[in-house]
C-alpha cells in the first residue's frame, strides 16, 4: 500500500521506523519471514504452544500447566537465558500458532510425521512415546490386529491432530475414526459407548484408565515414536539452540531425571 508523504522531514522519520522499529516479521525474497522468535528473544521470552491435556507431558496442576515437557523446556529456556512462557491451545492449533508467529516453539508429545515435517521444522528427539489402545475391560478388541480382522468396524475414538489421529484414520478409514478436542473427551465417549477403544500415548492412557473404572489398556502397541520440538519453518536459529540445549540437558542427565520424575 503506497503512501504519500507529505514533507521530506516526515518520509525520513517512517524510514527511521521501518528499518529500526519493531515492525511485524516480514517476507523476504526466499519467502522465509523473520521468525517470530527472533522478536521474542530480543525481549527475553520464549513462547511455547502447547495442549495441557496430556499427562504426564503437560497438564494443570491448579492454575499451573506442569509436567515433563514444560520442565524440559524450561531447562532449555534457561539454556538460552530467556523466560519461558507457556500457552495452552487445542492439539491442532499449534502447528498454526508455530507458523503464524504467536508461539516460538511447539511442545506437546509431538511426533515427527512426513506430513508436520512439510509443515514445520523439527528438533532432534527428547524422549520416545507408545501409541496404546484403551478399550472396556470386558472389550472382544484383545489386541491391535483385532481393528484390522476382515469385516471389523470398531469405532476408534483419537485426538484430533495427533499421531494416534493420522494412524488411525490411515489405517482404518476416516469413517471408522471418531476425532475429539481432547484424550478426556475421546475417554469419555468410550465410557459412554460412543466408540469401541480410544488410541492415545501411553502415558497419558494411564492416567485415563486410572480415572476412569471398567476401563484397561492393551498390552500390544499400536505405533511407537519419537517426541520433538516443532518450529517454524527455516528458523535455523532458534532450531540449532534447542538442539544444542538438548544435546547439552541429554548429557548432563537433566532430561533423564525429568522423565523418571513422572514416568516410575
Amino acid at each position: 500500500m503506497k503512501r504519500i508523504l507529505s514533507a521530506i522531514l516526515g518520509a525520513a522519520m517512517l524510514l527511521c521506523f521501518a528499518s529500526c522499529g519493531e515492525g511485524e516479521p516480514t517476507e523476504t525474497e526466499s519467502g522465509t519471514s523473520s521468525s517470530a522468535s527472533e522478536v521474542s528473544s530480543e525481549s527475553g521470552v520464549l513462547r511455547m504452544a502447547t495442549n495441557a491435556y496430556f499427562q504426564p507431558y503437560e497438564y494443570y496442576e491448579g492454575e499451573d500447566i506442569v509436567g515433563i515437557d514444560v520442565e524440559i523446556a524450561e531447562a532449555i529456556a534457561k539454556k538460552l537465558g530467556m523466560e519461558l512462557v507457556v500457552e495452552d491451545m487445542e492439539f491442532d492449533s499449534i502447528i498454526t500458532a508455530v507458523n503464524e508467529g504467536s508461539a516460538d516453539f511447539g511442545m506437546a508429545g509431538m511426533t515427527v510425521t512426513p506430513e508436520r515435517v512439510e509443515d514445520v521444522d523439527f528438533s532432534v528427539s527428547y524422549a520416545n512415546g507408545v501409541q496404546s489402545i484403551i478399550v472396556p475391560e470386558n472389550s472382544p478388541i484383545t489386541c491391535a490386529d483385532d481393528l484390522f480382522a476382515e469385516g471389523a468396524t470398531y469405532k476408534v475414538g483419537v485426538q484430533l491432530g495427533t499421531t494416534g489421529d493420522i494412524y488411525a484414520t490411515e489405517d482404518l478409514g476416516s469413517d471408522r475414526v471418531v476425532q475429539y478436542s481432547n484424550g478426556n473427551n475421546a475417554v469419555l465417549a468410550l465410557v459412554g459407548g460412543s466408540v469401541d477403544c480410544v488410541i492415545i500415548d501411553n502415558e497419558p492412557a494411564k492416567a485415563l484408565v486410572e480415572a476412569n473404572e471398567g476401563l484397561k489398556i492393551l498390552e500390544t502397541a499400536y505405533a511407537d515414536e519419537d517426541y520433538a520440538i516443532c518450529v517454524k519453518k527455516g528458523n535455523s536459529e532458534l532450531l540449532d539452540k534447542i538442539n544444542a540445549a538438548i544435546d547439552e540437558l541429554v548429557a548432563d542427565g537433566t532430561i533423564d531425571n525429568i522423565l523418571n520424575k513422572y514416568i516410575k
